[in-house]
């Protein structure tokens, strides 16, 4: 069985800690580790091979990074120019399995989803192997405990005699799309219905056979795409030019409404999708007051809330059942029963060309980190860490001149033809147009503040010369 991790997903719903560059399943948002770790660390076990994970290019080095820190390591990478949705992207999986010779059972999981029972998932999984090798397209479902509109639903249909369905495993008879609360408080009370978990267990030609059968566009566009696509050591590079000629589409949508193989196997496991800000308040333990209460926060009179301080204080005075969340650049603030919406107002702001949505105020990049200080007509602020035995790019810039100064650690400078080191309190100036890099040669992470100064101080004014870890001009055009 092979675990193939969907970790393209922008986690719109959980802005504005969650962003496009850097999305929730990356942020620790019910630990200490990320949900794309905690993900990873579930599925340790014997039977379960290394990884497949599938996640936008611009995560590459994000998904590098947390699966180093927890000591896993992947059996390739599947890298997608933009997301076309659930279908395209296991399609894309499944295919390249196969071009190695290894049609085997592909469990298909989302990379931020919480499960508390792990016990409970092995057991969904051992039953879903065998209605899997049966060639079942299975399905796992969250027992309908509660109305909840978020989710969409699954009927099960009971088995008919001399069904040779694998016992515990139940026919799906319909989908429901997300019900309003009377019809779901309808389906609770009928039983017989499950949430659609997201989560599923085929054979990867049983899928592509499915899916040349009911959505030909998307299977023909992927195998072109495959085709054109480079492949270098396990990471694949899904080839742009075609796979935006996919229909974007769901594995429910293209595959399992349509085929007649559907099953569901029932999971109750402490399943919970973390799709909501009321969602994340679920899954926390509460203070006296039913509080969820993170970061430097301060409340009174105040019950059944969530909120989240990231940067300052913040404070709470006769508010019941709202989210708070405060970020450096950001503070949302909603009814609970209203935070399904976050994703309407993210587009509102996607819209308006707001950056607030597509990174934090510190941006990751593969040799660290920046973080925004401050901000002017002529003049930038950044804190810049770079990861021992890292470096930035070999660049220059044709519109800004930069000083840096070391505030912890060592820096090994380049500035045209001169390589030099600084330590602690010592600074250099890095003329416009100098061709220039900064390495981090030491044990610690080096640390420096970085003075941007001149007419242009866009994060497109670099030109890459040189780069450790093969980025182009077309790609993240920014810092380092």
């Amino acid at each position: 069985m092979i675990p193939v991790i969907l970790s393209g997903g922008s986690g719109s719903r959980l802005w504005p800690l969650s962003r496009k560059m850097y999305p929730k399943q990356f942020l620790a948002l019910t630990g200490e580790q990320s949900l794309f770790q905690q993900t990873l660390k579930r599925l340790s076990f014997d039977g379960m091979q290394k990884p497949l994970v599938v996640c936008n290019v611009e995560h590459r080095f994000i998904v590098n990074e947390q699966l180093t820190k927890i000591g896993i390591t992947t059996q390739s990478m599947v890298l997608e120019p933009f997301g076309r949705n659930t279908a395209p992207a296991v399609a894309m999986a499944a295919l390249q399995l196969l071009a190695e010779g290894r049609d085997e059972l592909m469990l298909v999981l989302p990379a931020d989803h919480v499960i508390d029972d792990e016990l409970g998932l092995r057991k969904a999984l051992e039953l879903a192997r065998i209605a899997a090798d049966e060639g079942e397209m299975v399905l796992f479902g969250i027992p309908a405990n509660s109305p909840e509109t978020g989710f969409g639903y699954i009927k099960a249909a009971r088995l008919e005699e001399g069904d040779d369905l694998v016992p515990g495993a139940y026919r799906v008879q319909q989908f429901v799309e997300k019900p309003d609360h009377e019809r779901a408080s309808e389906f609770v009370r009928s039983g017989g219905y499950y949430w659609n978990s997201g989560m599923f267990l085929f054979r990867a030609s049983r899928f592509l056979d499915e899916l040349r059968s009911h959505e030909p566009d998307i299977y023909d566009t992927c195998v072109l795409a495959l085709e054109r696509s480079k492949a270098v050591d396990g990471v694949v590079n899904i080839d742009p030019g075609t796979f935006e000629c996919c229909p974007d589409n769901s594995i429910d949508y293209a595959v399992m409404e349509k085929t007649s193989r559907a099953c569901v196997v029932p999971l109750a496991a402490g399943w919970n999708d973390v799709g909501s800000w009321s969602s994340l308040w679920d899954v926390h333990e509460k203070d006296s007051d039913g509080n969820v209460l993170k970061g430097d926060v301060v409340t009174h009179s105040s019950h059944n809330s969530f909120v989240h301080g990231t940067s300052k204080l913040v404070t709470l005075i006769g508010m019941d059942d709202v989210v708070v969340v405060e970020t450096k650049d950001a503070v949302m603030i909603a009814h609970k029963n209203a935070v399904q919406d976050v994703k309407k107002l993210v587009n509102v702001l996607d819209s308006q060309g707001r950056q607030e949505t597509q990174s934090h105020c510190a941006v990751y990049r593969p040799w660290g980190s920046y973080d925004s200080v401050d901000n002017g007509n002529r003049h930038q602020v950044k804190h810049i860490t770079v990861r021992p035995g890292a470096q930035l790019s070999l660049q220059m810039h044709h519109h800004r001149a930069e000083h840096w100064i070391v505030v912890s650690g060592t820096a090994q400078v380049t500035c045209d033809d001169k390589v030099f080191l600084l330590t602690e309190n010592q600074s250099t100036y890095i003329p416009i147009a100098s061709v220039h890099r900064l390495s981090n040669p030491g044990k610690i992470p080096l640390e420096i503040i970085e003075v941007q100064s001149g007419s242009y101080l866009g994060e497109d004014d670099i030109e890459r010369l040189e780069d450790v870890y093969g980025r182009t001009q077309l790609q993240s055009a920014s810092v380092g």
